[in-house]
């Protein structure tokens, strides 16, 4: 990067010329020592858990002691495969204590891409618990190990209470034995950390991109993008430090590790996680904890809605949702202040540059079904023709560009891959088709490997997709093509239905009624139970698209 966008960046206060996420914690444990930091539910029943800003700086200054002992060194990935928990947090900040790069994997990662993960970056320690859900992370991790050279050490939450012959224990280290125990004492492990720690520019968290296209690719986020993303959220909905703060994602997904980890610890704020999802128990834990400010893709907020219909709960305090991913309806806004009582907003973003663009609060109610915002301060974005590179006309639709101060550092050991996707004046191509939403900011219109082609003609997805929801047997629905021999593609709903099942005539009858033109209306339709999604919530439709090919 020159250093005129780094010293603007700068000069914006987009960026930091010497803190990073530890001065975060330690300017709020200074401030406000006994706020919760962190407030973690258990989906199992145990009794919830709560960390004030003292004990997780403590906490941070122990684990970083144990990774060090441990020989983590500066620029090592640690891998956190954890559920959402204050260990994971903790953990996290322990990395930079010690100029480590945190490295979260989702929990639902198995063997073929945990391998491939740990392989790719070289991780030395991998943290996880013992057993989450069902499955035993213990032996999936002593699988791992026994394959990726570089990973000698595993540390797992839980080893300690575990019982004797449980299998993938032999080897491992006991979470709050190593990393927690008091130094001296039997299996505590302590190193220095005197002159250790992260610069602003270095290295903060490495994280896998959820995989809509089926590639993975490990991006790389500094200590100054990362606090450019929480910086630009804060302001565009003018959040505070007094926010309480609760998240559907799992934490180790890109929105989750923004919007209710990093970003409440910069403000000085209460992040609050349920280890799974639940609806029924997040109602609880938003009217419990007086959560003011909630982050999730559309599935989580029809289920939030659903449940809040069926058992009322005081949510009195909850005044904003954040919300991407997918388009909005206009039902889901009303539904959100009629049956939630809070205010939606519309964002679009990528594990690759955060939440560059969001609707705000002088935005009207509506905005969030109409749009997917504006571009916050500090990002830029255009839109330009697929052919000609060149920004397209008024009403165009074309591929989604963006850079400025959110913008990563790249794909760690994956240069070539970043380049594509780069032009030399900086902008990165997203891979998101879109369009100007008539109010300045833009609504996305696909993926580039989203479009239907057919005989020539491309089938506004999103569009026939937002059309389809409003069809009341249809629950959710995901258009995607299968190949034709005469036209090449062809275009196929996939229903979640609610009720009788629609049939092709049903929908059709309902999309012309909508007034949509018939080579919009899909020519095939296929039914499921749920549709396979990213944990943010995203469709991955190239898990429909291979089971269409596969018949």
């Amino acid at each position: 990067m020159s250093a005129e966008p780094k010293d603007e960046y700068l000069a914006e206060g987009w960026w930091r010329a010497e803190e990073t996420l530890v001065d975060d914690l330690r300017r709020a444990a200074r401030e406000h020592p006994d706020r919760q930091a962190v407030v973690v539910w258990h989906t199992d029943g145990r009794d919830k858990e709560t960390v004030t800003y003292a004990e997780l700086e403590a906490r941070v200054e122990r684990i970083a002691a144990g990774l060090a002992g441990l020989g983590v060194r500066h620029g090592d990935v640690v891998t956190l495969q954890l559920p959402n928990s204050w260990q994971l947090i903790a953990t996290a900040l322990a990395c930079s204590r010690i100029g480590a790069v945190a490295g979260p994997v989702l929990p639902i990662m198995r063997k073929r891409e945990l391998t491939f993960m740990t392989g790719l970056t070289g991780s030395p320690v991998y943290i996880g618990p013992v057993e989450h859900r069902g499955h035993s992370h213990a032996e999936l991790s002593e699988e791992v190990a026994r394959e990726v050279g570089s990973m000698r050490h595993r540390v797992l939450v839980g080893a300690a209470d575990a019982p004797e012959g449980t299998p993938g224990l032999p080897g491992a280290l006991d979470f709050d034995t190593a990393l927690l125990g008091e130094p001296g004492t039997e299996g505590a492990v302590v190193g220095d950390t005197e002159g250790r720690g992260a610069g602003p520019d270095d290295a903060a968290y490495l994280m896998f991109t959820s995989g809509t296209t089926g590639e993975p690719k490990g991006v790389v986020h500094s200590h100054n993008t990362l606090h450019a993303t929480n910086r630009m959220q804060v302001d565009a909905l003018h959040l505070t430090g007094d926010e309480i703060t609760a998240m559907g994602s799992p934490t180790t997904h890109n929105a989750g590790w923004t919007w209710n980890f990093t970003m409440p610890l910069l403000l000085g704020a209460t992040c609050v996680h349920i280890d799974n999802w639940d609806a029924g128990l997040m109602l609880r834990v938003l009217e419990e904890e007086r959560v003011t400010f909630f982050m999730g893709a559309p599935p989580f907020l029809v289920d939030l809605i659903d449940r809040q219909r069926e058992q009322r709960r005081d949510l009195s305090d909850l005044r904003a949702f954040a919300t991407g991913s997918a388009p909005i309806p206009p039902v889901l806004v009303e539904q959100a202040r009629d049956v939630l009582g809070c205010r939606l907003y519309a964002l679009w973003g990528m594990t690759e540059n955060g939440a560059p663009t969001i609707t705000r609060p002088e935005d009207p109610e509506m905005r969030a079904s109409e749009s997917d915002g504006s571009a916050v301060p500090g990002m830029e974005v255009r839109i330009v023709d697929e052919e000609t590179g060149e920004p397209v006309g008024p009403g165009g639709t074309g591929r989604l560009q963006v850079r400025g101060a959110t913008q990563c550092l790249g794909y760690y050991r994956r240069p070539d891959v970043y380049a594509a996707n780069v032009t030399d004046d900086g902008w990165f191509d997203t891979g998101d088709l879109a369009r100007d939403d008539g109010h300045g900011g833009i609504r996305i219109a696909g993926r580039d490997k989203d479009v239907i082609s057919r005989g020539g003609e491309k089938v506004p997805v999103v569009e026939v997709e937002a059309a389809l929801r409003r069809h009341p047997a249809i629950k959710d629905v995901a258009v995607v093509g299968y190949p034709d021999d005469r036209l090449g593609e062809r275009a196929c709903a996939v229903v979640v239905a609610q009720g009788d099942k629609p049939e092709l005539p049903d929908l059709r009858e309902h999309l012309d009624g909508l007034g949509m033109a018939k080579q919009y209306w899909p020519e095939r339709v296929e039914y499921a139970g749920e549709l396979p999604t990213t944990p943010s919530g995203k469709v991955q439709k190239f898990k429909l698209r291979e089971q269409l090919v596969d018949g």
